[in-house]
């Protein structure tokens, strides 16, 4: 028979390890005992920031299951990258169940935090900054997960990026929520993804304040099932600050909420005002392309019963003056391009009385310069969304609390 004294000290040492807590503080060594800490953790560390501004020259990476970094708020612990010697992002992530909370990057030389096929990913109270305001010379995104499934992106700020402050990219399994988006070329942008939903966010200051695409030849296609909720949306009259080349550098100055080439979208119950190209844009993907995957036409894209002004007063569009004569001195809030799918679906509903305009535009591809501008009429039907069945998984919520 086992003494009592030998098994439990078999016991003990089968027993999982208690989680350990590495603690940093500010000072000369601080950004390099924070990567040895990022290396050495194991699953279910925490990794916790002290109070302070830490000076770093080299971008971070976390490549370890389960780990949570917290810092002790956005406004106190402040990753501070304007030194940083290399352009790649302030902190790369390649992890799974990996919690980001309570801290702030500012002045990355490349992204603010990229974090890619990582599942299960919470950004909770972060905060990226470019402190010199909108430049080109910014870094592209602020908040940057891409290729994963189980996105929480709540209580967070991002101002200053040259393409987008909030971006998810060719993911499935998102919320958004709660954060603010503002200063940024795009101040939410949701691309080549899925169940996806985008609710109570304030996106103000940018060139455009939620971008929902779908692009083409990207490793993930088919973006779609995207519920944009309850946001406000206000005075996006920034001009496009993007650098040469960069998709978002083709979104116009003043514009609210824009819909390209995705499907089953639905925008209800936001406040959008005082965006003065296009409250609400639905749009076919406009340049040539050869991926035979790829769908350049929006489809079932609803826009249901939203708190809008009167319409655009200020267009950065080609014959803006011509176009605010025909409409009455101001455009109406719906610009939709014309374009849908040969026998799919109307691109198109509009469940409320909010009034739009349309280019008539006939074919994809098709020059401004064709438009022929006209009042939409567009049907009053369209699947109202169950806002349960999009989203970021329930453990990812679980695990706030």
């Amino acid at each position: 028979m086992m003494k009592p004294a030998l098994a439990a000290l078999l016991l003990a040492s089968a027993a999982p390890l208690a989680a350990a807590v590495h603690t940093i503080a500010p000072g000369a060594d601080a950004a390099e005992k924070l990567q040895e800490a990022l290396i050495l953790a194991e699953p279910g560390d925490e990794v916790v920031l002290e109070a302070g501004h830490y000076l770093l020259t080299d971008g971070l990476s976390l490549d370890v299951d389960g780990v949570t970094l917290r810092g002790a708020g956005p406004a106190r612990t402040i990753l501070d990258f304007t030194g940083q010697q290399g352009s790649g992002e302030g902190l790369l992530v390649t992890s799974n169940n990996v919690t980001l909370r309570d801290f702030a990057i500012e002045n990355p030389k490349g992204d603010g935090i990229k974090s890619k096929g990582a599942d299960n990913i919470i950004y909770h109270r972060i905060r990226v900054t470019w402190t010199n305001g909108p430049s080109p010379d910014n870094g592209a995104y602020g908040i940057y997960p891409v290729e994963s499934t189980g996105i929480l992106i709540s209580h967070s700020e991002v101002s200053g990026a040259s393409d987008a402050g909030i971006y998810v990219g060719q993911s499935s399994r998102i919320t958004v929520r709660n954060s603010i988006a503002s200063d940024n070329v795009a101040g939410i942008e949701i691309e080549n993804s899925r169940d996806a939903l985008v609710t109570d966010n304030f996106a103000t200051r940018n060139t455009g304040g939620i971008l929902v695409f779908d692009l083409p030849s990207l490793p993930v296609m088919g973006g779609g099932n995207v519920v944009v909720v309850n946001n406000l949306v206000t005075g996006n009259t920034t001009p496009n600050f993007a650098p040469p080349g960069n998709i978002v550098g083709n979104v116009p100055r003043g514009t609210g909420i824009m819909v390209m080439a995705n499907e089953n979208v639905w925008v209800d119950g936001n406040i959008v005002r005082d965006n003065p190209t296009a409250p609400f844009m639905v749009i076919a993907y406009s340049q040539s392309f050869d991926d035979p995957r790829y769908n350049p036409y929006p489809r079932n894209v609803v826009i249901g019963e939203n708190v809008v002004d009167s319409g655009a007063a200020d267009p950065a569009l080609p014959g803006a003056e011509m176009l605010l004569a025909a409409f009455g001195g101001a455009l109406p809030p719906i610009l939709w391009d014309g374009l849908s799918q040969d026998g799919a679906a109307p691109a198109l509903a509009v469940a409320s009385d909010i009034p739009g305009w349309t280019l008539n535009l006939a074919r994809q591809g098709q020059s401004l310069g064709e438009a022929q501008p006209g009042p939409l009429k567009a049907p009053s039907e369209g699947v109202k969304w169950d806002v349960s069945a999009v989203g970021a998984p329930p453990e990812l919520e679980a695990r706030l609390k």
